[in-house]
């Protein structure tokens, strides 16, 4: 006959399976919050990667299309290599801002997950308290 025991009645060994149970279970979910927070840092690391490449390309794109037009405009009243000096620098500078801009985003990221580690350093303190 199955009988349920009080707290008081509970053998060490009961109290430790339970205690063990409830680690498994904790460090499940840390895993889970983990998994969670590591999948949005990366997805915002991959929004400033794209952010990048696509001030890259528009850099350059835009260095072809204004060099061109510009070198025409500006080379009938400057020499043509004067008029490339100058269009070809502009756009540059417009490029490397871009690039710039999406380097400072990344370098301020941080791939941790923050709160999964300070969840964890709550559980083992808990754990610590529980074991005493």
């Amino acid at each position: 006959m199955a009988q349920m025991h009080s707290a008081e009645e509970r053998s060490l060994g009961d109290l430790f399976a339970e205690l063990s149970q409830e680690t498994s279970t904790l460090i499940r979910q840390e895993i889970s919050l983990a998994k969670a927070e590591m999948s949005q840092k990366v997805s915002k690391a991959g929004k400033n990667i794209a952010s990048l490449a696509i001030g890259g390309v528009v850099a350059y794109v835009g260095f072809l299309a204004l060099t061109a037009a510009l070198i025409i405009g500006l080379a009938a009243f400057i020499p043509g290599w004067v008029a490339a000096l100058i269009v070809g620098a502009v756009m540059g500078l417009i490029g490397y801002l871009l690039i710039q801009q999406g380097l400072s985003e990344l370098k301020k990221m941080t791939l941790v997950p923050e709160r999964a580690v300070e969840s964890l350093k709550e559980d083992v303190q808990w754990l610590k308290q529980e074991m005493s």
